[in-house]
């Protein structure tokens, strides 16, 4: 009796999937409003829609519909809907990226397989998904930035259908602090310089979602600024934390696959950061160098969130430190 080796086995198990060329940073869309050429109203739809992070009132990685009309982006999933105003949306990015049909355990087999047919079946275990990212500011004039993965296609449908919606006019606004009282405990994270590296919209909007997230749940920090934001009562924030990329190399979970065990080790995702620490009053300005290094099957968002962790454990750090030299001088100069 003959049997199939694995590598058959795996390719006629997934005939009917195709493998479609990965985009590099190089090649991913992005619709700017500003530029949108605008014609007849477009409404578009996905029913098979993730949310993956940044859209607020709306869990991580929840499934449901988007959808796209004149007024609104609205995501709405089984515990309710979010709407995003379609005034406020600022820019939309398309991209792809391959993931692993069986995850973990596609990994698994790939290495039982005999005769190099790990790499063979690695070709047709992944299928292709788009990201959406969605850039927008809030009713404060906050920047905010949310993910979605849809299937194949739609996110090149979905810009399609942003550049024929009609954009009604917006306002936009700059954080600006001159003699204003200072807010005890709060923090700006101001938007991040990409300039030094092209780095994917997904990964931008990911590291300042999580980032904002990160340090708002840090100890003694009362309340967290975004880029543009005005609260309305002529307060500014005490400290202010701005981060610039130094270089991003973007890894390839599809090599990895290709090449079995020895793929866990190469490939990988990579970003550094320049980070800077200041405060209101100007005796605060250190700086830290932030890397993360990252495989697996939701690099994006894992890369994302470890960068975000390390920045908010020093930012905590530099707060420490800040009081613990601001009791010391009122010790040495006490008050007359």
């Amino acid at each position: 009796m003959r049997y199939l080796s694995g590598a058959p086995f795996v390719l006629i198990l997934h005939a009917s999937l195709c493998v479609p060329t990965h985009l590099s940073a190089a090649t991913i869309q992005v619709v700017s409003q500003d530029h949108a050429v605008l014609a007849t109203v477009a409404t578009w739809k996905s029913a098979k829609a993730e949310h993956v992070y940044g859209l607020p009132d709306m869990k991580p990685n929840k499934k449901g519909t988007l959808t796209l009309s004149g007024d609104a982006l609205t995501f709405t999933g089984k515990s309710g809907n979010t709407s995003i105003q379609r005034s406020a949306v600022t820019a939309v990015s398309a991209g792809n990226q391959r993931v692993e049909i069986w995850g973990i355990g596609g990994r698994l087999l790939r290495m039982t397989i005999p005769d190099g047919g790990g790499v063979a079946a690695a070709a047709v275990m992944h299928h292709r998904v788009d990201m959406l990212t969605v850039e927008f500011t809030d009713s404060s004039g906050g920047y905010h930035a949310a993910v979605f993965l849809l299937p194949a296609k739609e996110a090149d449908r979905a810009l399609e259908s942003f550049v024929l919606t009609p954009v009604p006019p917006r306002k936009l606004s700059d954080t600006v602090c001159r003699n204003a009282p200072i807010e005890p405990k709060s923090v700006l994270v101001s938007a991040p310089n990409w300039d030094q590296a092209e780095v994917p919209a997904a990964y931008r909007a990911l590291v300042y979602e999580h980032l904002i997230d990160r340090i708002q749940s840090t100890k003694e920090v009362a309340h967290v600024y975004r880029g543009g934001e005005d609260n309305g009562q002529g307060a500014c924030p005490q400290y202010k934390v701005h981060l610039s990329i130094a270089t991003f190399k973007e890894g390839s979970s599809v090599k990895r696959a290709a090449l079995g065990p020895a793929g866990m080790f190469v490939g990988t995702t990579q970003m550094k950061f320049d980070v800077t620490f200041t405060d209101s009053s100007g005796r605060l300005n250190t700086s830290e160098q932030i890397t993360a290094t990252m495989r697996g099957e939701s690099e994006s968002t894992n890369v994302a969130d470890h960068v975000a962790k390390s920045i908010a454990k020093h930012y905590a750090t530099v707060l420490k430190n800040a009081d613990k030299s601001n009791s010391a001088k009122n010790t040495v100069n006490p008050a007359s």
